[in-house]
């Protein structure tokens, strides 16, 4: 029995997620308590309990009754079926969080699956389903993994509604990766997708990227969404490289400027270029756990988040592995190795 102390580092969800994912590939139950210890309203929001509840049916689990605003759990796996899942979220509590929490575990079933979520797609706390489609699972077919994702209809905070479907290949082992370098860039631009706001919002955001980042109009994509999606408002940059995809996003709020929210989307953005790293804060926190499955790899970022350093901290104990950190003035370099036991 591994036992988490949902407090420490972070102390957000990621916790919880990162030991649902381990716990379901190699078979060791955990227990964990202070879940969400570090967020204003402490323990399993919705989003989190559909987390477990999606953990526990995949794998037959055993676990105790768990119910919204709960802060312990104890959950012991069985092993990994393969099927075609559907689960509602029933908020706009992120899809994307479940979705990561049990795809790596379906690459280890005993044949294809399917994960049908319905909820938020597209969160200001959690990836938007554009980075999962483009830049973690570009990472992951890379590694070997075979997922496909789309993105059936969009689900803004606080109405929901969105639809994300991934299918899962099996995978007999995860290969090692290296990412050291992004290579030369291939393709960017811009995304502002709007649904019951005036298209005139995403033509403000997509003139302050065009500004900031040299780019032609052919680079600024505006697309209108049916009303009944919204109200809600995304802007995506995607940078394209040849060994590695990012996507930053921000995200529109009531009584925030379209060009605040563009400013501050570009400024991710143009620190990721400057850096020379291969990926960007988020998508570092993202991959570390699959390398950990291939036994090693390594990457670097351009920052680290105590996100990332607590996911790390989870990780090795449920996997026998070491992580090391290497910082220079621009950049991080994480690098995961195999550990005899």
């Amino acid at each position: 029995m591994i036992e988490l102390d949902g407090a420490a580092g972070e102390g957000g969800g990621q916790v919880l997620r990162t030991a649902l994912t381990l716990s379901m590939i190699t078979g060791q139950p955990f227990s964990i308590k202070n879940i969400r210890a570090g967020r204003a309203r402490p323990g399993l929001m919705r989003q989190h309990l559909v987390a477990v509840q999606a953990a526990a049916r995949i794998c037959h689990a055993d676990v105790a009754d768990v119910a919204v605003g709960a802060q312990t759990l104890l959950f012991e796996p069985g092993k990994i079926c393969a099927g075609d899942y559907e689960f509602a979220i029933g908020t706009a509590g992120s899809c994307t969080l479940v979705l990561q929490t049990v795809l790596p575990a379906l690459l280890f079933a005993d044949g294809p699956s399917s994960v049908r979520l319905n909820g938020g797609t597209h969160n200001s706390m959690a990836p938007p389903a554009h980075f999962l489609q483009r830049a973690y699972g570009r990472v992951l077919a890379a590694m070997g993994a075979g997922i496909d994702i789309r993105l059936n209809r969009f689900g803004f905070y606080p109405a929901g509604g969105g639809e994300v479907v991934a299918d899962v290949q099996p995978c007999a082992a995860l290969r090692q990766l290296d990412l050291l370098q992004r290579g030369a860039r291939r393709l960017g631009y811009a995304e502002s997708f709007v649904a019951g706001v005036p298209a005139g919002v995403a033509k403000r955001e997509l003139d302050c990227i065009g500004q900031g980042m040299g780019w032609e109009e052919e680079q600024l994509l505006a697309c209108v969404l049916p009303a009944e999606y919204g109200p809600g408002n995304v802007l995506l940059v995607t940078l394209e490289h040849e060994h590695v995809t990012e996507v930053f996003s921000g995200f529109g709020e009531k009584a925030v400027r379209a060009e605040t929210v563009a400013k501050l989307t570009l400024e991710h953005a143009r620190r990721y270029i400057a850096s020379g790293a291969a990926v960007g804060e988020w998508l570092a926190d993202q991959i570390m756990l699959p390398m950990a499955l291939a036994g090693g790899g390594s990457f670097t970022a351009d920052r680290l988040s105590l996100h990332a350093l607590t996911n790390a901290e989870v990780i090795a104990r449920f996997l026998p592995v070491r992580f090391v950190f290497e910082s220079t003035e621009r950049m991080h370099t994480v690098r995961i190795t195999s550990i005899d036991v």
